[in-house]
C-alpha cells in the first residue's frame, strides 16, 4: 500500500538520467556465459540464412545491406529486452517474392513497409496490447506448435533433399557421403543431441543430482566431470564453424571471389503500381502470421523463458514496425521477431540480449568488410548443416506447448495446430482455434447452468443422489468436468499427435 506522501511526491519515471539508462544497458547486454551466448546466437541461422541466401539468389537481394541492418537490429532489440530476441526474414514475404515471377524487391520492400506501418499503429493504440490479453494461451500453444512442427518438418527436408533456393525447390535425395551428405548431417545432430541433451530441465537435474549424491564412488565423479565438459561445449558454433571451413573446401576459388567494402547504398524506387501489388499479395497474407507469431507468440515464450522480464506487446509491435518502416526504404529484407528463432537461441544457451548482440556485432562487420561478396560463401554452405540448427529450433518452439495439461487445452491447441499445418496458414488455425475455445467455453458454461437448476429443482435425497455429489459448490467443477469431458474426442494426445505428423 502506498502512504499519502507517495501521492505528492510521485516516483520518478524510467530512464531519468544517462546513468540510469546506463545501467539499463549494462543489465540487458550482460554475458552470462560467454560461450553459451555465443552458441545462442548459432540458434537463429537455420531460418535466416535459407530465406536469405533463397532471396539473394533468385531476386538480388542487397545481402550487404541486409546484414548491416539486420546487425543494427540485433544490436538494438537486444539493448532494449534483454533477452535473445532473434530477427528473422519474413517468411511469407519471402515465399511470395520467392514464387512470384512479378513480385521483385520493390514489392517485398513494400510488404514490408506496411506491414510495419500497421504494427507500429496498433502498438500504439493499445490493440496489440488488447488482443495479446484476449487470445487464450491454448490458441498461442496451438500456433507455436504448428510452427515448430513446420520448422522441423522443412529442416528434415533440408537434411534428406537437395534444395535448390533460388526456385525454393528440391533438387533430389541427397548422397550418404560427401562435404554436404547424410553422414554428416546426422553426425552433427547426435553431436548436439550428446552435447545439449534435451535442454535446461535436464541439466537441472544433474546439477541438482550431483548436490545430492556425497557418497558416490570416484568413477561417478569422473564421468560426471567428463558429462558438464562436453556440456560447456558450444555445440551450434563448433557446427556453423565447420559448416564455413566445408564451404571453403567445397570450392576452394571462393576466395578471390571475396572484395572488401560495404554494398552501396540506394533507395528503393517505388511506383503506384508497385504500392498496390505488395499490399495485396505481400502484407495481407503476411499481417496474421507478424501479430500471431513475431508479436503474440513471442511475447508469451518469452514470459515462459524469462519470467522475470517484463516488456508488453505492444513495445514488440512497435519495434518490429520500426525496422521495416527504416530499412526497407533502402532494400534490407523486411524482418521480424520470431518465437522459433527465440526458442533456438535460447536452446542453445542464448539467456541475454549479450546474445543476439554478438550476433548484430558479427553481421554488422560482415556487412561492412565483405557487402554482397559473401553470398558466394554462403552457396556452399552446407544446406545439412543448416537443417540440423533449424531442427532444434522447431522442436525447441514446439516444445513449449507441453504445459497444456487439461483435455480441454490440449483439444483447443491440438485443432489450431492441425489447421495451420495442413492450410500453411496461422490465421486459419488462429480462427479455427478461437472458434473451438468460444464453443468449449459455452457448452461448459451451459452445462453449469443446467447442473445448478437441476440442483435447485430436486428436493429428494433419491435425485440427488443420482446426480451426483453435488452438496456444495465445491464440487461443481468436478461435475463440469464429468459432464463435459466424455463429449470431447476420446483421442489421446499421442494419437493425435500421430495423426498431424503422418
Amino acid at each position: 500500500m502506498e502512504g499519502p506522501s507517495n501521492s505528492n511526491n510521485p516516483p520518478p519515471p524510467k530512464f531519468t538520467s544517462p546513468s540510469n539508462m546506463f545501467h539499463k544497458l549494462k543489465t540487458n547486454l550482460a554475458i552470462h556465459s560467454k560461450w553459451g551466448e555465443i552458441n545462442g546466437a548459432m540458434g537463429d541461422l537455420g531460418t535466416y540464412i535459407p530465406i536469405v541466401l533463397a532471396l539473394t539468389l533468385a531476386k538480388d537481394l542487397n545481402l550487404g545491406t541486409t546484414l548491416i541492418f539486420t546487425g543494427v537490429y540485433n544490436m538494438v532489440t537486444g539493448a532494449i529486452y534483454g533477452v535473445p530476441m532473434p530477427v528473422q526474414p519474413m517468411k511469407s514475404i519471402a515465399a511470395v517474392a520467392i514464387s512470384s515471377a512479378d513480385f521483385g524487391i520493390p514489392e517485398a520492400m513494400v510488404a514490408g513497409i506496411c506491414t510495419g506501418a500497421i504494427l507500429v499503429f496498433l502498438g500504439v493504440t493499445g490493440l496489440m496490447k488488447l488482443a495479446f490479453r484476449l487470445i487464450p494461451l491454448s490458441v498461442v500453444r496451438g500456433i507455436q506448435l504448428s510452427q515448430g512442427l513446420s520448422f522441423a518438418m522443412t529442416a528434415v527436408r533440408y537434411v534428406r533433399n537437395v534444395q535448390n533456393f533460388s526456385k525454393s525447390k528440391s533438387a533430389g535425395n541427397r548422397h550418404w557421403l560427401g562435404l554436404d551428405g547424410l553422414v554428416l548431417a546426422i553426425f552433427c545432430a547426435c553431436s548436439i543431441v550428446v552435447i545439449n541433451g534435451a535442454g535446461e530441465e535436464n541439466e537441472e537435474r544433474e546439477s541438482n543430482q550431483e548436490l545430492g549424491d556425497d557418497m558416490e564412488d570416484r568413477s561417478s565423479r569422473r564421468k560426471r566431470k567428463w558429462k558438464r565438459i562436453m556440456t560447456a561445449l558450444p555445440s551450434a558454433f563448433i557446427i556453423f564453424l565447420l559448416g564455413v571451413v566445408l564451404a571453403f573446401i567445397r570450392k576452394p576459388k571462393l576466395v578471390k571471389h571475396l572484395k572488401f567494402g560495404p554494398s552501396s547504398f540506394e533507395v528503393v524506387k517505388i511506383s503506384r503500381h508497385t504500392w498496390k501489388e505488395g499490399f495485396i499479395k505481400g502484407t495481407i497474407p503476411q499481417l496474421p502470421l507478424s501479430i500471431l507469431n513475431s508479436v503474440i507468440a513471442v511475447c508469451k515464450l518469452s514470459y515462459d523463458l524469462f519470467p522475470e522480464k517484463d516488456f508488453s506487446a505492444a513495445s514488440v509491435a512497435v519495434t518490429v514496425g520500426l525496422m521495416n518502416l527504416v530499412g526497407c526504404w533502402f532494400g534490407a529484407m523486411p524482418c521480424c521477431h520470431g518465437a522459433g528463432g527465440l526458442a533456438g537461441q535460447y536452446k542453445f544457451g542464448g539467456r541475454s540480449g549479450g546474445c543476439v548482440a554478438i550476433l548484430g556485432a558479427a553481421k554488422l562487420i560482415l556487412g561492412l568488410v565483405l557487402g554482397s561478396s559473401l553470398v558466394k560463401v554462403l552457396d556452399q554452405f552446407p544446406v545439412g548443416v543448416l537443417g540440423v540448427l533449424l531442427l532444434f529450433a522447431g522442436v525447441e518452439l514446439a516444445m513449449a506447448a507441453r504445459d497444456m495439461n487439461s483435455k480441454e487445452e490440449a483439444f483447443v491447441m491440438l485443432i489450431c495446430a492441425a489447421v495451420s499445418l495442413v492450410g500453411s496458414s496461422a490465421a486459419l488455425g488462429f480462427v479455427c482455434g478461437i472458434v473451438v475455445h468460444v464453443l468449449l467455453r459455452q457448452l461448459i458454461k451451459t452445462a453449469s447452468t443446467s447442473a445448478v437448476d437441476g440442483v435447485d429443482s430436486l428436493r429428494n435425497p433419491a435425485a440427488n443422489q443420482r446426480l451426483g455429489r453435488i452438496h456444495s459448490r465445491s464440487h461443481m467443477v468436478e461435475f463440469e468436468s464429468q459432464l463435459v469431458l466424455p463429449l470431447l474426442p476420446a483421442k489421446s494426445l499421442e494419437e493425435v499427435f500421430g495423426a498431424i505428423l503422418f
